[in-house]
Formats: C-alpha cells, sequence, structure tokens
C-alpha cells in the first residue's frame, strides 16, 4: 500500500512539474531564447546564424528523459534552460563565457593576419582581450622563428589602431592588460625608444611603485623586464621586494615556477635572496603534484641555475612525479630535467625504468643531444640500462652523421665505464671508426682520447689510431697552453699504449714501419688505410 501511494503522489507532482514547465515557457518563448542567444554570440561571431530552436515535450508517462546536453539526466517537466543565459553552466557568468569564446576562437588561429582579420570584425574590444589579441600575434610571430614583426604586420591598420590603443591609453589599463601587452612585445624585438614600449614601461614603473598589484601580474612584469631590460633593473628589485612581501599559500604553481625563473635571471644576487629561496624550496614541496611538465622542467632549471643544493627534498619530491611525465616531456624539457638530476646526484629506479621504456620506444626519433644526455646519465649515476644502450647503439650506427664530437663522446664513454657490448657491436664500432675516419680533424684532441680509452676498456683496441695519438703534433695539441699534459689524459695515453701491447702481442712499434692489421683476441679492431699512417715513437717515461 505504501509503495502503491508514493507512486501515486509522484504521478500527481509530475503533473504540477509539467505545469510548471508550460507557464515558464508560456513567459519566455522560444523568439526570446533565441534572441538572448544571439545576443550573446554575435558580438563575437557577426555571421553566425542560430538554427531555429527546438522545445522537446515528453509525455507526462515518462519518468525520464536525456537532455539535449548529452546524457545527463533531468527529472520530468523540468525545462532544459532554466534561465535565459544559463546555457553555459549555472555559475559561469556571460562576461566570463564571452571572454573563454573570444580566447578559444583565438588559439585556434595559426597566423597573424587571421588574428588581425578576426579581431578587424569584432566591436571595440575589452583592453584585457586586446591585450590578448596582441599577445597571440606576437607568440606566432615567435614561433614561425621570426624576432622581430615582420613590415606587413606593422602596416597594417588593424594593428597600427590596437598599438596607437595602448599607447594613448597606458594609464587607463587595466593591470592584467598592460602586463599583458607589455609581455606581448617582450616576446619579439621592438625598438627600446618605441614610444608605445617606453610608455607601457613607465606605467609599469609607476605602477609597481604605487603598490597593490597581484602576485601574477608582477610575475609577468617581472619576467617582461627582465627579457627588455636585463635583470639589473630597480624596478624589478622592488617586484622581488614585493613579492616577498606576498604570503606564498596565494602563489598558483605556475606563479612559483615564474619567482623561480625571475630569481634564477638574478643568479648573480642569490646569496642576497638565499632566505626568501629557503621558504619558496620549502612551500614547493606542496604544489610539485600540480606542476605541468613543462613547469617542473623549469622548475629543476632554476634550482642548478641556483645552485640549490640544499633542496634536495624538493630534488627528490621532483623526481619521483617526473616519472608521470616523462612520456609528455618535449625533447628540450627532458634534456633539462636529466641534466639537474646529473647535476644534484638524484637517481630514481622508478624513473629508470620509465625512462628505459621511453627511449626504447622513442630512440630512433629523439634529438641526438637528448640520446647523448641519456647516455651521460646512465654513465654518472652507473645505471646499466641494456634496453637503454642498445637502443642507442641502435640510432647511432643509423643516424651517427647528426651526432656532434662532444655528443660522440658522452654516448661512447657509458660503453666502455660499464664494460657492456652491444648486440649490434660490430656495426657499432664499424660506424665509430668510419666516423672518426672522416672527421678526425674535427674532434677536440681530449674528446678523440675519451673515445678510443673508453674503446679500449671494452677490449676494442683502437690500434691503428695510435700512431696519430702518439704523434708529437697531437700531444702538443692536447698539451695545450698548459707546461705539461695533465695528469687524467697521460693516464688514458699510459693505458691506450699498455692495453695495445699486452692484449694485442701482433701489435710492434716500431718506427718507419707501417701496422700489420690482424684481428685482435676477439675485440673489435679498429683500422686505419696504410697510406694515413704515420708514427712517431713516444717515450711515456718522460
Amino acid at each position: 500500500m505504501a509503495l502503491i501511494t508514493l507512486r501515486r503522489n509522484l504521478y500527481h507532482l509530475s503533473n504540477f512539474r509539467i505545469h510548471g514547465a508550460l507557464a515558464a515557457l508560456k513567459n519566455h518563448p522560444v523568439n526570446h531564447v533565441r534572441k538572448m542567444v544571439k545576443e550573446r554570440l554575435c558580438p563575437w561571431f557577426p555571421s553566425l546564424q542560430p538554427e531555429p530552436c527546438r522545445v522537446r515535450f515528453h509525455h507526462a508517462c515518462c519518468k525520464k528523459f536525456h537532455s539535449e546536453n548529452g546524457d545527463a539526466l533531468h527529472p520530468l517537466g523540468e525545462p532544459v534552460f532554466s534561465q535565459a543565459h544559463d546555457w553555459a553552466g549555472p555559475e559561469q557568468n556571460p562576461k566570463s563565457l564571452d571572454e573563454q569564446m573570444f580566447y578559444r576562437r583565438l588559439n585556434d588561429l595559426d597566423s597573424s593576419e587571421d588574428v588581425l582579420h578576426f579581431i578587424g570584425t569584432l566591436q571595440p574590444l575589452p583592453d584585457s582581450l586586446a591585450a590578448g589579441a596582441l599577445q597571440r600575434i606576437c607568440e606566432v610571430e615567435k614561433k614561425d622563428g621570426n624576432h622581430k614583426l615582420p613590415k606587413g604586420i606593422l602596416e597594417n591598420g588593424v594593428f597600427q589602431a590596437l598599438c596607437v590603443r595602448f599607447e594613448q591609453e597606458s594609464p587607463s589599463l587595466s593591470d592584467t592588460a598592460l602586463v599583458t601587452a607589455l609581455q606581448a612585445l617582450s616576446l619579439l624585438y621592438v625598438g627600446p625608444q618605441s614610444n608605445l614600449l617606453l610608455n607601457l614601461v613607465a606605467e609599469s614603473r609607476h605602477r609597481v611603485n604605487r603598490g597593490g598589484l597581484e602576485v601574477r601580474s608582477l610575475c609577468i612584469l617581472g619576467e617582461s623586464l627582465i627579457r627588455l631590460q636585463g635583470p639589473g633593473g630597480e624596478t624589478l628589485e622592488l617586484i622581488i621586494y614585493q613579492l616577498q612581501g606576498e604570503k606564498l599559500e596565494t602563489f598558483a604553481p605556475e606563479d612559483i615556477v615564474a619567482l623561480y625563473r625571475i630569481l634564477q635571471a638574478c643568479a648573480e644576487k642569490v646569496d642576497r635572496h638565499q632566505a626568501f629561496l629557503n621558504k619558496i624550496n620549502s612551500f614547493s614541496l606542496s604544489v610539485v603534484s600540480n606542476l605541468s611538465p613543462t613547469l617542473m622542467s623549469q622548475m629543476l632549471t632554476a634550482l642548478v641555475a641556483l645552485d640549490q643544493t640544499q633542496a634536495l627534498p624538493l630534488v627528490i619530491k621532483l623526481g619521483k612525479y617526473a616519472v608521470r611525465h616523462i612520456p609528455h616531456f618535449t625533447h628540450e624539457e627532458l634534456r633539462k630535467v636529466l641534466e639537474a638530476f646529473i647535476y644534484f646526484g638524484h637517481n630514481d629506479r622508478f624513473f629508470t625504468t620509465a625512462l628505459e621504456r621511453h627511449v626504447a620506444s622513442l630512440c630512433l626519433t629523439l634529438d641526438p643531444e637528448v640520446i647523448s644526455t641519456v647516455m651521460e646519465y646512465c654513465g654518472r649515476k652507473q645505471i646499466l640500462s641494456k634496453p637503454i644502450f642498445d637502443a642507442v647503439a641502435e640510432t647511432f650506427v643509423g643516424q651517427s652523421e647528426k651526432f656532434s664530437p662532444r655528443q660522440v663522446s658522452e654516448l661512447t664513454e657509458p660503453f666502455g665505464k660499464l664494460n657492456y657490448l652491444p648486440p649490434n657491436a660490430s656495426a657499432l664500432f664499424r660506424k665509430l671508426e668510419n666516423l672518426l675516419l672522416a672527421r678526425f680533424d674535427y674532434f677536440p684532441p681530449k674528446t678523440l682520447l675519451k673515445i678510443l680509452h673508453s674503446c679500449s676498456l671494452i677490449e676494442c683496441h683502437p690500434v691503428n689510431f695510435m700512431a696519430k695519438i702518439f704523434s708529437p703534433y697531437f700531444l702538443q695539441q692536447l698539451q695545450g697552453e698548459e707546461s705539461s699534459v695533465d695528469r687524467l689524459s697521460l693516464a688514458q695515453l699510459t693505458q691506450l699504449f699498455l692495453t695495445s701491447v699486452l692484449e694485442c702481442p701482433f701489435y710492434k712499434v716500431k718506427a718507419g714501419v707501417l701496422l700489420t692489421l690482424f684481428p685482435c683476441g676477439g675485440g673489435f679492431l679498429l683500422c686505419l688505410p696504410p697510406h694515413l699512417l704515420s708514427f712517431s715513437s713516444f717515450d711515456l717515461s718522460q
């Protein structure tokens, strides 16, 4: 009986709600809804012609129905539009909605001409949106590799009107518009005597002296002034001082990283700001989990530049969360992360496992600089990762011409240091031999000695390069301006000589006699054509 009564009550309640919905539609007819939607969209998209709005009625016996907005379920009789403007969310006001639509459309444009055409079709923009358009223009030109705005953009009428507006109305601009416009101009070279730039910088200085700028505006302004004026300006010092007075709890993660970047630009004054840095390092532990791959890479780079060796707890936590970001780092970001871990001596097995998967799957497409940094990381931390070493060896065989002498050295040293021969060792060292023969004169003496010494450590004795290595000319280059060869180079020379004599009994060192080539104890023998060989005796005891 109770169930029957409940169902009967629900039936009457549903009828009541349907009558309420019909009354609402009478008060707000369909034409009124169409009119309000058109008024909100047409200022930004004049060409937009809204389609007729369809209102669907449902039979009273239906219990639930799917909304127009997806699979969200609404009770029977509840209107689709609860308010005339409530079509993007109950807590989103029309102004913020318009701004989101504007920036979404702006970010979809890939050329400055398209951006200018877009804003030229709109009604006069608020200053914050106009500044956003200026920033997008500069971002697009910088992405295309331009160092300054092209002549065609500078002569565009819409662009000129935009600049005149910022130049003449700088005192009345909002803080957000002011710092955004200055940030945009700092991305590309603008003449230091430009009236627009001078007015914006002067107004920014005035507002900093007056105080009251928000943290985000201070950070953006600080970085813009560094790009425009360098790290030595008085205004920048005042910005840092004001940031020190703010509560770090009010900083967003991107503001914390921006603060690191500002202090990184002033690395020579790190002692003056060390107490503030200690506070930032401690607080940053709470925001690591919210950092994007880009922000994480930038934070680690700043910690290296500022020599924050006492911030190891922060580095360890960054390493822990970097594991999930490895597939999402760009080549440059991954290289910076690895360099930071090398600098701080950090090693994490979970990070190494993730790095193995990433390198093994993408090694053929990785930048040579990233590959050499990965090998340097493995060598410094003595990580014998066969998946990484095998993938790197395969990549070098196929793309050896892309590697610089320094990168070749960083790539080959870990093989000798960790005594590992990859499955394609024969092809690897044959490719290395051909590369050294073709570019011998381009390798710095110490770099070349490191490579050959690494080969000898894994029993790949470079016998036929010995003549050049021990020639007076090469030894003089190795010595440089010093009074004698340094101890490390002397030790490597000694080991090269002794291993070649002891491990290869056939190797005879006689002045004026060409070396005879034979296989060497299962190791790979690097060969020089006989006509390229020259030899001068070198007494290691002297």
